[in-house]
C-alpha cells in the first residue's frame, strides 16, 4: 500500500482530505453504538433506486439521514414531511462531501416507537424468565365440552368467532366473559377474566380475542399482567388478537396463537362436515366389523350348539347306555369264554390228577413191596447168619485179648486216684491210695512199700 502523505523537511504528517474523511467516518462508526433518535422528517426523497433520503430535525438542529432499500422494506408506515418518527440509527459520514449523516436501520412513528420499545423490553424480560418456553405450552382438547371466550361483547371479533363456531360445530356450548379490550384498565379486566375462568372451570379451552388495530389499540394485550394471567390460568388459552401481521405479548404467552379471532375459532373446534364424514366412515367400518363379528360368532354358536348336542346328558346317557350294552355283551362273552377255558383246563387237570392219584402209586408200591418182601427176608437172614458168624469170631478174638480174661487168670489192675493205670511200682509213693480191680470186684489199698520188678 502506497503512502499518499507528502513528506516535508521537518517530517510533519499531513492528511489529505480523503484520508481525513475516511478516518473521521471510521471514528464515528466505531465510537458510537446503534442509537434511537426521535425527530421530525423534512425534505423526504425517494428516488428510483428505492433508497430514502431525508432530514431529521427538531427545534434546535437537523441532520441528514439515509435509509437503504433493504431496510425500507420492513417499514410499516409511509414517511412524509412533518411526520414525527423514532429512528434506530448508526452514525456515519458521507466521505465525498464530508457531511455527517445518519444511516437509518428502523423507522417508526414516534408514539408507536415508544410502545415498541416497551414491547421489546417486556418481551425480553418475560422470555428471560421462561414465560414463553415451549415446555409450558398445553395442548387444547380436540373436542372441548364447553368453550370460553374472553373479549368485548360488542366487537366484531365475537361475532366472527360465534359465526365460525356455529358453522363448524354448533353443538358445543359457549361461555362469554365480557371485558373491555382497549383503554385504561382493560388489561386488568382481561387478567381478572382469565383468573375467573380458571377458578370456575366452566370451560375446557379459552379464546382470548380482539379485532385488528394499531399497536396502541392492541396495547392491553401487551401488558405484563395479562401475560402472567395467561400462564397462571389452568385452562389452555388460544390467542386471536388483531390481524395476522399483529403480534402481542399475549400471543407469546398463550398455549396456541391464531392469526385472527376467526382463526382461533377454527382452531378450537373441528369441522363438523369432516367429523360427519369421519363418523360415516367409522360407522361403515363398525358395521362391517359388527357383521363380521356376528358372522364369526354365529358360526361359533352353531359349532357350540352342535358340541352341546354331542355333550348333552341325554346324548351322553344314550352313548353310555350303548357302550354299557357293548361292555355287557363283551363281558358275557368274556365270562363264557373264561368259564369254557376253565372247564377245559379243569377237565384236563382232572385227567392229569387221576393219572397221578396216590392210589395208583400205592398199588404200584404195594406190588413192588410184595415182590421185595421175600427178597428182603432172604437177604436179612443171610446177613444175620453172616453177621452172627463174624460176631462169634470177634467174640472169640475179644475174649482172647480181653483184660477180663487176664483177670480170670488171677491178675489185677492197679489205678492211681487220677485213673492212670500203674505199670511201674516205682511210680507209687508210700501212703498213696490206689484202686485195685480183680475179676470179681475192686477194692482200695494204701501203699506201704514198693519194690522194683524185673523186666
Amino acid at each position: 500500500m502506497t503512502d499518499d502523505r507528502p513528506k516535508t523537511k521537518m517530517s510533519r504528517e499531513i492528511y489529505t482530505v480523503s484520508r481525513l474523511n475516511r478516518e473521521a467516518k471510521l471514528l464515528l462508526e466505531t465510537a458510537l453504538p446503534p442509537l434511537w433518535v426521535e425527530g421530525e422528517i423534512s425534505n423526504f426523497a425517494r428516488p428510483a433506486s428505492g433508497h430514502w433520503y431525508f432530514t431529521l430535525k427538531d427545534s434546535g438542529a437537523q441532520v441528514r439521514c439515509t435509509m437503504w432499500k433493504q431496510a425500507t422494506m420492513r417499514v410499516r408506515v409511509t414517511p412524509r414531511d412533518g411526520m414525527q418518527v423514532l429512528l434506530r440509527i448508526r452514525v456515519s459520514l458521507y466521505e465525498l462531501r464530508g457531511e455527517y449523516q445518519l444511516q437509518v436501520e428502523q423507522l417508526e412513528e414516534a408514539g408507536e416507537g415508544a410502545l415498541r420499545r416497551r414491547f421489546d423490553e417486556l418481551k425480553a424480560t418475560l422470555a428471560a424468565e421462561g414465560l414463553f418456553d415451549a415446555a409450558l405450552k398445553r395442548v387444547p382438547p380436540p373436542l372441548p365440552r364447553r368453550i370460553g371466550i374472553i373479549t368485548s361483547p360488542t366487537g366484531a371479533a365475537i361475532r366472527d368467532i360465534l359465526h365460525i363456531l356455529k358453522r363448524r360445530f354448533p353443538a358445543i356450548p359457549v361461555i362469554i366473559y365480557p371485558v373491555p379490550v382497549q383503554g385504561v384498565g382493560a388489561s386488568s379486566h382481561i387478567a381478572a377474566a382469565l383468573a375467573c375462568a380458571s377458578r370456575r372451570q366452566d370451560a375446557d379451552v379459552l379464546i382470548l380475542a380482539r379485532g385488528g388495530g394499531s399497536l396502541e389499540d392492541l396495547w392491553s394485550f401487551n401488558e405484563e399482567i395479562v401475560a402472567r394471567a395467561i400462564r397462571d390460568c389452568t385452562i389452555p388459552v388460544i390467542s386471536g388478537v388483531g390481524h395476522e401481521i399483529d403480534f402481542t405479548i399475549a400471543d407469546l404467552a398463550a398455549d396456541v396463537r391464531a392469526p385472527t379471532p376467526s382463526g382461533a375459532a377454527e382452531l378450537v373446534v373441528p369441522d363438523r362436515a369432516e367429523w360427519l364424514r369421519a363418523l360415516v366412515g367409522v360407522k361403515q367400518t363398525l358395521n362391517r366389523a359388527i357383521s363380521q363379528r356376528l358372522l364369526t360368532h354365529g358360526q361359533g354358536l352353531q359349532w357350540l350348539v352342535g358340541r352341546l348336542k354331542r355333550v348333552h346328558p341325554q346324548a351322553q346317557l344314550r352313548a353310555r347306555g350303548q357302550r354299557l350294552d357293548e361292555l355287557e355283551e363283551s363281558l358275557s362273552n368274556l365270562v363264557r369264554r373264561h368259564v369254557t377255558e376253565r372247564q377245559q383246563r379243569l377237565t384236563w387237570l382232572a385227567h392229569r390228577l387221576d393219572r397221578v392219584h396216590p392210589r395208583h402209586a400205592l398199588a404200584t408200591r404195594r406190588h413192588y413191596v410184595s415182590m421185595l418182601s421175600p427178597r428182603l427176608t432172604r437177604a436179612v437172614k443171610l446177613r444175620l447168619n453172616t453177621d452172627q458168624g463174624r460176631l462169634a469170631a470177634a467174640a472169640r478174638t475179644l475174649q482172647a485179648v480181653s483184660p477180663l480174661a487176664t483177670l480170670e487168670r488171677g491178675y489185677a489192675i492197679v489205678q492211681q486216684p487220677n485213673g492212670h493205670i500203674v505199670r511201674q511200682a516205682s511210680l507209687l509213693k508210700r501212703g498213696e491210695i490206689v484202686r485195685i480191680r480183680t475179676a470179681s470186684g475192686a477194692f482200695s489199698a494204701t501203699v506201704t512199700d514198693t519194690e522194683g520188678t524185673v523186666a
